[in-house]
């Protein structure tokens, strides 16, 4: 690989919800699934409003994480509705907002905790409480 420094499975599932927000993805969340699941330890779910925007964040995950890893398997690019990058020990699924809603694997995978997003990566901040 390019980099240099090493990262741990969160570290990338924390970079590849980076460059999906890089893109304005919606609805950002990493899943820790590693102690539910033997698919993989982190589940990476963003949206997007179009094809070419859920094509467009994937690219951005794929370009952006390629330093330190190379997806095994890619499905669904070219229909831009559904796009699932497969790197082993991270899944990342990018969902047009509709697909996402009818697969609803929020709440499949709910159980699983999740990891925080740092908040200097979100584009899209809560309100702050008075």
């Amino acid at each position: 690989m390019e980099g240099n420094e090493v990262l741990t499975a969160e570290e990338r599932a924390v970079k590849c919800a980076a460059f999906a927000l890089d893109k304005k993805a919606l609805d950002v969340k990493i899943f820790s699934i590693g102690k539910i699941s033997s698919i993989a330890d982190y589940l990476v779910l963003a949206s997007g409003r179009s094809d070419k925007q859920v094509q467009a964040i994937a690219e951005s995950v794929k370009v952006g994480l390629k330093p330190w890893d190379r997806p095994i398997d890619t499905e669904g690019v070219d229909e831009g509705r559904w796009i699932v990058m497969d790197y082993g020990d991270i899944i990342v699924h990018v969902f047009q907002e509709e697909v996402r809603a009818i697969y609803n694997l929020d709440e499949l995978w709910g159980r699983a905790g999740q990891v925080a997003i740092p908040e200097e990566l979100l584009w899209d901040k809560p309100a702050r409480e008075a």
